[in-house]
């Protein structure tokens, strides 16, 4: 079965099409998900200093009233 050349030139013609818009898109969207993941970071790293700083105090709140 051979397909005539008018459809094979538009299927090749739109995976090429589809492979160029997939670079472009990664290529802007790229960027913007290192933002994000840096920003979630500094927020992983504050969260987990707000839960030290708590598990200290309670500790500390705990020591207190058991003696």
């Amino acid at each position: 079965n051979t397909i005539c050349f008018p459809f094979q030139t538009a299927r090749w013609s739109a995976l090429l099409l589809g492979v160029i818009y997939g670079k472009q898109r990664f290529d802007y969207l790229k960027p913007i998900a290192e933002e994000e993941r840096r920003v979630e970071e500094a927020e992983k790293k504050a969260r987990e200093e707000q839960e030290r700083i708590y598990k200290q105090l309670s500790e500390a709140n705990s020591d207190t009233i058991l003696k």
